[in-house]
Parts: C-alpha cells; structure tokens; sequence
C-alpha cells in the first residue's frame, strides 16, 4: 500500500489502544447505514467469480492458522491464473475492477462506454442474483461469474475510509458519475469483503478468528483501508502467538508488508520468534527447518544465547547449505540476505580468516565483511562506541551480542619473544550477575598453537570469610602437551585510568588446566562492586593478561 493512501478518517493511534473504541475513537458509527438505501446514492455490484479450487472463503473452514495457511498455498497458483483470465478476457472498456481503480490515461481512446456500462449493470438488482453459466451475459470468455450481489452504498463514507474508493469516486470518468460500481471477487474473497464493508461504515468487525482476520487483512490491503488493516493488527496481536502464526505474518504478501498498519505485527512475530528461539541450541531441528525470514529475524536479536560470534557464522553455513543445496543460490542468500544479520566485528581472526576462504561466499562479499571487521577491530575505542551508537534498528552488525563467551581483543608478537596481550571488559550488570558463585569465560586465544581463554568468578577467599573476584587463565584440552607460560594479570584503576599490575606468576600448563587468583583485587566483592570501585570507568572493568611462553 502506497504512503500516500490513507484513510481519511483514520488518524494514527496507538497500536495498544483500548480495542473496544475500534479503528479511531474519533471515527462515527454509520452501522445503521450499511446497505441502506435512505442512506446511500450508489449501487455496488459484486461480481462473484468461480474458484477452480474452492468456492468457500477462505477463512471458514479453517480453524487454525496452520489451515489458513496451507489453504492459502494450495490456491495461490489458481488464484493466480484466475488473474490472468480477467486481464484477458474482458475488453478494457468493460471496467470490470478487480481492486485496481482505473486511471484516466488508461483508458484514453475508450469508445462506446455508454453501451458497455449498460449492458453489464441493471437497473436495480438487489440481493443475490444467480447467472446460470450459458445465459450468462459475459458469453464463454466470462462465464466464470456464478453470482451477483448488490449493496446500497454511500460514496462519501467509502471515499473517506479508502483511497481505491475515493479514486474511483472522484477520477473524473464515466464511472465516478454513474449510480452504479462493479467489482469483481473470487467467492474465496466475498465473507472477507463484506466483512471489510461493514467495516468501513461501524469501525468494528463481527469476526475474530485468526483465520477469517487474515482474509479480512488481504482484502483491506486489496481496497486500501489502512484503518481496517491496523485493526485487524491489533486483533491479531492479542491472540496467542505461535511459530507458524509468527511466520505466516512475515511471509504475508510483499504489498502487505510494506503497510505501516502491519508492522507492528510483523515486528511482534520477530520479537517472538527471537525470544523463543534465542537459545537455538535447544531447539536445533526447529530452527533448521525454518525459512528464511524466520531465521533473520533470529539473527537480528541482540539478545541470542550463543558461545560466540563464530557460533553465529557456523550455524548460518549449516542452515545455507541445508537450504540451498546449489551453490549460487546459497552465494545469493548469503551476500545479499543473511550476511548482514552476522556481526563479523566480533568474530575471532581465526574465524574471518575461514570466511576469506569460504566458498559460500562471493569473493568480493567476504572480502567485503572481513575488511569492514577487521578496521572496527582496530579502531580506536571512542570510535568504536560511536559506530555502535549510529546502528540502526534494521542493521545491528557494530552491537554487540549476548555472548556466553566474552570477545576479547588479542595482540601477538613473534619476537623477541611468543607472547600475546590479551583485553577483556566486562560490564558492571555482567560481574554484579556473578554474585554469589558464578563465572564468565572469554572467548579462546591462542599462543604458541595452543588454545587459552580466561575466567572471572566470584568465589569465597581463601580462608572463606567473604565473597570476592577472581581471574583464571586456563588452557584448552588439546592432549596431554606441557606448556610453560609467564603470565601477568593487570587492571585499569581510578584516577589514572591506566593498567596497574594486580598479580604475576608462571605455571606449566596441561590440557584442561587453569591457574588464576582468587582475590585479584585484595578487596570483598561489595567494596568491587560499590558505586565509588576504582575498577568500574563508566561501569566498565577493563582486565589485560600477558601471556609469555618461557624459554
């Protein structure tokens, strides 16, 4: 639905509003109106088309949105098809409208209007009117209209609800001056329009089945009544959410996506789908077998429960080649879909040099994500937080994730000496969560071939007197290799803000082992953790480790 298309009378309200009041609080009741001929100056005639599958609406008989949904695959190629016809076989001067008002320039050079208008409209039908097949006015081309329903309307109230009725009202053509409208439906659409009618002369809707509210939403989009699409939102909002639910609104026709009247719908199936499945570890097979959009708006989540960015990387290969056996097809998805959603940033250098050599992407698409990762990476600290602070909603690829394992930033030297400077921050919210026996890890580093991270906990000192913060570093098992390391654990601290030195040691490591300190800052957790620490800097701890392979 076009920006400029709204509805005259629908001012923007509050998704949440109370939903008794209807579409507007400020909208009048005209119910009493509705096919009224004391009340309405045209007639609207509803050419009521055969469906080659099904005549039923859409709605009735489904009784869940799963239904819906399959119902609505299984027509989608008739329905199709169906189109096709009408644009065929029924002459332009007809102006037979299938929810598309005529523009004037289309019909410049029409003749004979007059005559083909007659022949198509009587004088006063009222009610269902049956067109048996042979005597059918359309000859063989249109014989595929079953029935005619009329309805007293009033041009004025429909024109305010619907830019589609106010053009066809007010366009300057033949039809806009004559007493009566022809439209032309499937029977799957006519409960759904006559729904959306009523609608547009009382504010409210006799149906709230997920169902049926469905077919209501598609024809308001066909009829451009925003009014009626962001109540059939909200509505819909208010019902239990499910997975197929909340993928059936993102995968919605693309002209009813782009309505603003359903984005908080389909902003409510993203959330939902991202808090349900921000532990994928858990729900591995669902998510596997979700389509795309329902995996976008997983990886979009700020909040995912996963080990690392690598994870995130990982787990989108495995999803793409799954999906998209073909190599372009899945080079396609990757470059122009999914990559966007990965946070290459804050994946490890091991990793993005993999993803330089993936063949899942484009050469100049990986080259791309990996030169943007690895100049943020390098960028100075303000302007990293400034990055950060300009993404938008729809691009997150600078924020950082929840991750299980903290990034860390890492710098190695060959010479003179195996030796690598490793940073860690933590966040004031993250160490206070430690309390009274947790701990954090950081992401894997490695020195020397092997694989080493750190650990924060929050453990009792040695004599277990109080509660206080402790820093490990330990190996990765990788067999039963000694490796000999000196290591230097280090903070930033009040008022210089530099690095100072909080413990020294060496230790021979084996697989799996870890040496650290339990109190590193010689003090109890209430004093680290208290507003005036000379370890938080903008609620932030800022921890190095020197790691040095002994000669």
């Amino acid at each position: 639905m076009r920006e400029s298309n709204t509805d005259l009378f629908d001012p923007r309200t509050d998704m949440y509003s109370d939903l008794s009041r209807g579409a507007s609080s400020s909208d009048g009741d005209f119910g009493f109106a509705f096919n009224d001929s004391n009340f309405s100056d045209r007639l609207l005639r509803i050419e009521i088309m055969d469906d080659s599958l099904d005549d039923s609406p859409d709605g009735e008989g489904c009784n869940s949105i799963a239904d819906w949904a399959r119902h609505r695959k299984r027509r989608r190629e008739d329905i199709k098809k169906d189109n096709a016809l009408d644009l065929t076989a029924c002459p332009v001067e007809e102006q037979i409208l299938n929810g598309n008002p005529p523009d004037i320039d289309d019909c410049v050079g029409c003749e004979n209007q007059d005559e083909e208008a007659d022949a198509m409209i009587e004088e006063s039908p009222s009610g269902d009117e049956i067109i048996p097949g042979n005597d059918s006015s359309w000859s063989m081309d249109c014989s595929t209209v079953v029935r005619i329903k009329t309805l007293h309307i009033s041009s004025p109230i429909l024109a305010a609800k619907s830019p589609f009725f106010y053009k066809l009202f007010s366009n300057g053509m033949k039809e806009s001056e004559q007493r009566h409208v022809t439209l032309r439906i499937n029977a799957s659409e006519e409960a759904a329009l006559m729904e959306l009618l009523n609608f547009m002369y009382s504010n409210t809707l006799s149906t709230t089945a997920a169902p049926a509210l469905l077919d209501v939403l598609m024809a308001a989009d066909k009829f451009e009544v925003a009014s009626c699409m962001r109540y059939c939102s909200r509505l819909l909002m208010n019902t239990p959410m499910t997975p197929e639910s909340a993928m059936l609104y993102l995968e919605l026709p693309s002209s009813v996506l782009m309505a603003d009247a359903v984005l908080p719908l389909t902003d409510a199936a993203r959330k939902y789908l991202a808090s349900r499945y921000k532990d994928m570890t858990k729900f591995q097979e669902e998510v596997m077998a979700l389509p795309l959009a329902g995996i976008e708006a997983i990886l979009s989540s700020d909040d995912l429960q996963i080990a690392s960015e690598d994870a995130v990387y990982d787990f989108v290969l495995k999803w793409a080649r799954a999906q998209y056996p073909i190599q372009k097809d899945r080079q396609e998805v990757l470059g122009s879909r999914l990559g966007r959603f990965i946070r290459f940033p804050y994946m490890t250098c091991r990793k993005l040099k993999k993803v330089l050599q993936c063949q899942d992407f484009e050469p100049e698409v990986s080259s791309k994500f990996v030169l943007e990762a690895l100049f943020f990476k390098a960028d100075a600290p303000h302007r990293q937080r400034t990055l950060t602070a300009e993404e938008s909603a729809s691009n997150r690829r600078f924020v950082e994730r929840a991750y299980k394992y903290r990034p860390v930033k890492v710098v190695e030297f060959e010479l003179p000496r195996q030796q690598c400077v490793v940073y860690l921050d933590l966040k004031r919210e993250e160490c206070a969560n430690l309390f009274p026996s947790g701990r954090v890890y950081s992401q894997a580093f490695h020195l020397g071939g092997q694989g080493f991270f750190l650990s924060a906990h929050c453990n009792m000192d040695q004599q277990s007197s109080f509660h206080c913060f402790g820093l490990f570093l330990g190996m990765q098992e990788k067999g039963s290799v000694s490796f000999a390391v000196d290591y230097e654990f280090a903070a930033r601290s009040k008022p210089t803000e530099e690095f100072v030195s909080k413990y020294k040691g060496n230790y021979t490591f084996t697989g799996g082992k870890a040496v650290g300190y339990r109190n590193l800052f010689a003090i109890q957790w209430n004093s680290f953790l208290a507003e005036d620490s000379l370890y938080f800097i903008n609620d932030i701890l800022h921890l190095r480790a020197e790691l040095t392979i002994r000669q």
